[in-house]
């Protein structure tokens, strides 16, 4: 099987450098309108996608970010790996900003967007117990070394709904009674999606701030975090032609299974299922459902 990587820029990644035949392109899917055209080329023999997840010029806040249009639009064109780039607060001291975090682990506390594919007429449960790709999250931290980027292996992502940033005591209760490493505002539902869309996901977290618990800094200073974005942004186009170029353009099975991740996941009998939501689900769930 062909590998195909998907990124997904966040907040100051809007578009990345270094694409052989780059071509933006409208990809229609069936859950609404992408947040914008995907560009796709080639970077050594490996095909690469990217979608701006904000839209090019910010134009969708994190909770209006189309996040199942999102994925499905990336797996209706091929692509097997979503390599997530995304700008988040820090709760500690170690992790500074300039640095980037493999995340590894998320907690949730989004609730005002649609989180699956699935629903009545066509019920399926997924396990996110280890929401991303450890094969894909390595290879991205790798890449991000070689970038010249400090690099922390492993995180909790504590997804706020926002668009505002945390209150002080919200930041307190993260970092010290729920241990969590970053915060930000959008790889969820994504990574819950790229699961039930059986795509390899990683999260590499830019960190921008100290978010509020921080006495030496203060409450969050929006133009000190786009003065940091600038600089993350130049990082994680460098990680990203790094990370293309030591793909295989030949993609094994994944050894955590995310690719299979719909083995055992659909509950409702197939002479029970919604045809509609059934037809929506052609690229999420085609290999299962046929």
């Amino acid at each position: 099987m062909d590998r195909h990587l998907g990124v997904i820029g966040g907040s100051g990644l809007y578009n990345i450098d270094g694409l052989d035949g780059a071509d933006w392109q409208a990809v229609a899917s069936p859950f609404g309108a992408p947040s914008d055209q995907i560009l796709t080329g080639r970077i050594g023999d490996l095909t690469v996608s990217f979608l701006p997840r904000h839209g090019r010029g910010h134009i969708h806040s994190p909770t209006t970010v189309p996040y199942r249009a999102n994925i499905d639009a990336l797996k209706r064109i091929g692509v097997t790996d979503v390599l997530s780039v995304s700008a988040c607060g820090s709760f500690r001291e170690a992790m500074a900003p300039g640095d980037f975090v493999i995340v590894d682990q998320f907690i949730d506390r989004t609730f005002a967007r649609e989180k699956s594919f699935f629903g009545t007429g066509c019920v399926a449960h997924v396990s996110v117990a280890h929401p991303v790709c450890p094969t894909l999250g390595a290879a991205a931290a790798d890449a991000a070394r070689a970038a010249g980027v400090t690099v922390h292996d492993g995180g909790i992502y504590l997804a706020m709904e926002g668009p505002q940033f945390s209150t002080l005591a919200e930041s307190k209760l993260y970092r010290e009674v729920w241990g969590c490493d970053v915060i930000g505002m959008t790889n969820m539902p994504e990574a819950k999606l790229a699961r039930e869309a059986e795509l390899c996901y990683a999260s590499v977290a830019m960190i921008t701030d100290y978010d509020s618990w921080h006495p030496g800094h203060g409450a969050v200073d929006i133009t000190a975090i786009v003065e940091t974005l600038h600089g993350n942004a130049a990082a994680a186009r460098r990680m990203v032609a790094t990370l293309a170029q030591s793909l295989s353009p030949d993609r094994a099975p994944c050894s955590a299974k995310c690719d299979r991740a719909l083995d055992h996941a659909i509950l409702t009998a197939p002479d029970k299922r919604d045809p509609a939501l059934v037809a929506q689900l052609d690229a999420v769930a085609g290999r299962v459902m046929g």
